[in-house]
């Protein structure tokens, strides 16, 4: 039996990957998995409240940063994997108080690592270093923001054209390829990283490399680019929008909303993660990205279409509609002043893992988008649990405060 340490689990990719794997695992293979979260304003239960009840799954509420509490957890429990969400995740917060992010995302994974160390330590080789119990390893989800910003080379999208026959699996059956730029991040490309957030995701980067160089832990890091779909936390673009929409309320867009990103659909990003868990070569850097560009101003649109569509062609849709059908159009944008330092062009290349480990996102983005404008249509419930602050009573409703 493989026993799973994730962080961050009640959070938004942390909460999709818990679902995946237990999905995944059912009836095939006996997994346990220890859901360490300290449900901070992004940690939500109730996404997670029909895993709990799974007999697979352990809950402990526990900051990672607190070396006792997460030294116990160690100590209780034969784990083989850990795989840290846990994080400090908004840019827009990061700017307004830094020290948190750099206290949870690099201390806290420091202390995630060093009791990796010392619980998977069963003795020393010749030369001094650290031997592993078999099977082991540790990986840190990171960001495409660690590296920084790339040019916007093409106020117009032009075409991307893929020559790799191993790579084009990645753009299986896609017909509307486009890039904004010449260039693409690499995991080969510097860390240069712009923002108090992205500065601490690096940070936390640098100390899992360094575990594994001087102590010879085995570590992987992925850096995957904008996650969308289930489950969302409301503050961020797509499930903010979409709320905003349905609400008849304006929608802020930074600038001219010309800022560009990568989208990646979390299921497939849950995918990559797990593929990498149990087949990427220890030691190794793996991008997760679907080459999906796009602008903020084009994301924008695009939900206004799909949701006057699906409205339009459901009266049951139309039943969380709090405003008119008439007002949804595109003068709901609002341009608002631009975030600070606001990066202009995040572009993954996920050529490495495609190649090395097989995996390519199974979800292309006007399929995806689709997909979570409807999920939130038929989860206004979780919506309001979280815009109301009452999933934050989850915790104490289950477990008493303990």
């Amino acid at each position: 039996m493989k026993t799973y340490l994730v962080t961050g689990a009640a959070g938004f990719i942390g909460a999709n990957f818990l679902k995946h794997i237990l999905k995944k695992y059912e009836g095939k293979e006996d997994i346990r998995v220890i859901v360490v979260d300290c449900l901070t304003y992004a940690g939500n239960l109730g996404t997670i409240k029909e895993e709990l009840k799974d007999g697979r799954v352990k809950f402990e509420k526990v900051d990672i940063k607190d070396r006792e509490e997460v030294g116990r957890i160690f100590s209780e429990n034969n784990v083989d994997f850990v795989v840290n969400f846990a994080a400090e995740s908004h840019v827009d917060r990061s700017i307004e108080n830094p020290q948190i992010f750099l206290e949870t995302n690099i201390l806290g994974t420091q202390n995630l690592l060093e009791n990796a160390k010392k619980a998977w330590t069963v003795g020393r080789d010749e030369n001094g270093y650290p031997v592993y119990r078999k099977g082991v390893r540790y990986l840190q989800v990171s960001t495409d923001e660690v590296y920084g910003s790339l040019s916007k080379d093409y106020n117009e999208a032009i075409e991307l054209v893929i020559e790799d026959e191993e790579v084009k699996k990645v753009v299986k059956g896609r017909e509307d390829l486009k890039t904004y730029g010449k260039k693409f991040f690499t995991e080969g490309t510097p860390l240069d990283p712009r923002s108090p957030y992205s500065a601490s995701k690096a940070g936390a980067d640098h100390i899992v490399i360094a575990y594994g160089e001087t102590y010879r832990l085995p570590i992987n890091i992925t850096r995957c680019s904008n996650n969308y779909g289930p489950y969302h936390f409301p503050e961020k673009l797509i499930p903010l929008m979409i709320k905003n929409v349905l609400e008849g309320k304006n929608l802020p867009v930074y600038g001219k909303g010309e800022n560009v990103r990568d989208w990646l659909y979390v299921e497939d990003h849950c995918k990559g993660i797990d593929i990498v868990v149990n087949s990427g070569k220890i030691g190794e850097v793996y991008n997760i990205g679907g080459f999906n560009e796009e602008q903020n101003i084009n994301i924008v649109k695009l939900i206004i279409d799909i949701i006057r569509e699906e409205l339009e062609a459901s009266e049951e849709y139309r039943k969380v509609l709090r405003t008119d059908i008439k007002n949804i159009s595109y003068d709901l944008i609002t341009y608002v002043q631009d975030r600070l330092g606001h990066d202009m062009r995040y572009a993954i290349d996920p050529s490495k893992i495609a190649r090395e480990l097989g995996w390519y996102p199974e979800t292309d983005f006007k399929t995806g988008i689709r997909k979570t404008v409807r999920w939130y249509l038929e989860n206004q419930e979780w919506v309001n649990e979280v815009i109301s602050g009452d999933y934050q009573k989850y915790y104490d409703k289950m477990y008493g405060g303990k």
